[in-house]
């Protein structure tokens, strides 16, 4: 049984935890049960969850059984935390949808395997009210904390004066009652979160002591940069766990560009990688004066762990095509389909028809309609001068045709002006 407080303490993820709680964990050398809970109110987890989905992790590996409590009652609700206005509600279909869809995405970083002592485990809250009525609520939730015990709560008492629903002033009875009845039902001693869920964490710890039971609470500082803002947001948006909506290259790019800063690189080691203290103080000492190295390491490590080691390599490929200015026709031609897409999302694409290559198109048109040029002697002066090429071979001959003959085998063509500047030119039925 590891101590999970103290691997904790040296990532710097402990913020606020209950007097008692590191001892606790130790205490018979048996598995605890802790939760976390996850608003499924997006899509997709994201990096900013991702926290939360490590500190389970890291709780497993210690030796105890990590819960993951889903919101599907919570998300019909809106935790008003760390928001100035009413969230817009989500259709319950779509909510029985990311729910669905986020208990997959668990399975890939947590053991779920039912052999296993630590086991993890995942809970929808909506079981526990579907069948509760108004009256029920009132007399048996409600009536355990005061108006005057809610109102204190910061992420209360920060909306009295934009306002604020009984609907979101409710969320924090709700989320209480999870904790008194998972600490009942399912053996858990411990609620974890954000920094920002601290108040609605001891109003569960609350609900759990008038029922006569003793409990736990711990929260880890919010992800954010070095100048202190919000963490994982890039040009793009949200970065998402699913590849659908954050493709593995632009994960993979998000790392090694400018969103975050050499500064961030040491709280991120901490808090994201499951390298061990000692090999992440080594990487800091060993490339202390090359923090490109350090956050192409960062970068690999996410990229395997979020998604897999093949998408890593298709990232990394996908990385060389789209800024390699020198690139051979065998390098080309070994690309899969999976590369060539995620190129494709990166760089201006255009699609042709098996019969426009059939028949052969114009490449001068080509570049004209496609608005790579602004004129058909602009396009031709760029040949001329020895400019442009198409799967790396310079075009010498301005009535040059594309044709079938062009495609790779994956279906694309890499058209180049310049060092650059690349287009992709995909083959579509």
């Amino acid at each position: 049984m590891q101590n999970f407080i103290a691997e904790l303490r040296w990532r710097g993820l402990l913020q606020a935890m209950t007097e008692g709680l590191e001892e606790a964990l130790l205490a018979d050398g048996t598995p605890k049960r802790g939760y976390i809970g996850f608003d499924p109110t997006a899509p997709s987890l994201t990096i900013g969850n991702f926290v939360q989905i490590a500190t389970l992790r890291r709780f497993q590996q210690a030796g105890h059984q990590p819960v993951v409590l889903l919101g599907g009652a919570t998300g019909r609700i809106g935790d008003p935390s760390g928001k100035d206005a009413e969230r817009t509600l989500q259709t319950i279909d779509t909510l029985d949808q990311n729910v669905r869809h986020q208990s997959q995405q668990f399975a890939k970083f947590l053991d779920f395997d039912p052999k296993s002592p630590n086991v993890a485990t995942i809970v929808n809250n909506w079981d526990f009210y579907k069948d509760m009525n108004a009256l029920t609520f009132l007399r048996d939730i409600g009536k355990n904390i005061t108006v005057n015990y809610m109102l204190a709560k910061d992420s209360v008492r920060n909306r009295m004066e934009t306002g604020i629903s009984f609907t979101e002033f409710s969320y924090q009875l709700i989320q209480g009652y999870d904790f008194e009845h998972l600490h009942k039902n399912n053996g858990v001693m411990l609620q974890m979160g954000g920094g920002d869920q601290w108040g609605n964490i001891t109003t569960g710890l609350e609900f759990v002591r008038k029922a006569g039971g003793k409990a736990h609470a711990l929260c880890t500082p919010l992800l954010t940069k070095a100048d202190g803002k919000k963490f994982g947001k890039s040009e793009t948006g949200t970065l998402w766990l699913d590849p659908a909506l954050t493709s593995p290259y632009q994960f993979y790019q998000y790392w090694l560009g400018n969103n975050i800063s050499d500064d961030d690189l040491p709280n991120l080691y901490r808090v994201l990688s499951f390298r061990s203290q000692a090999e992440i103080e080594a990487i800091e000492t060993e490339f202390a004066a090359d923090p490109i190295t350090r956050r192409r390491l960062l970068a690999e490590e996410l990229t395997t762990l979020i998604h897999d080691a093949q998408a890593l390599e298709n990232a990394q490929t996908a990385t060389t095509v789209v800024h390699n200015p020198k690139l051979s026709m065998d390098y080309l031609l070994a690309l899969s389909t999976d590369v060539w897409a995620a190129v494709a999302r990166e760089l201006e694409t255009h699609a042709v028809s098996a019969e426009q290559l059939a028949a052969g198109l114009p490449l001068v048109d080509f570049l004209v309609e496609k608005a790579i040029f602004s004129s058909k002697n602009e396009a031709r002066k760029a040949i001329q001068n020895n400019a442009l090429a198409l799967n790396t071979e310079k075009i010498s001959d301005a009535n040059s045709q594309i044709t079938a003959a062009n495609l790779l085998p994956a279906g694309f063509m890499l058209l180049q002006n310049g060092k650059k500047n690349k287009y992709v030119i995909q083959l579509v039925k």
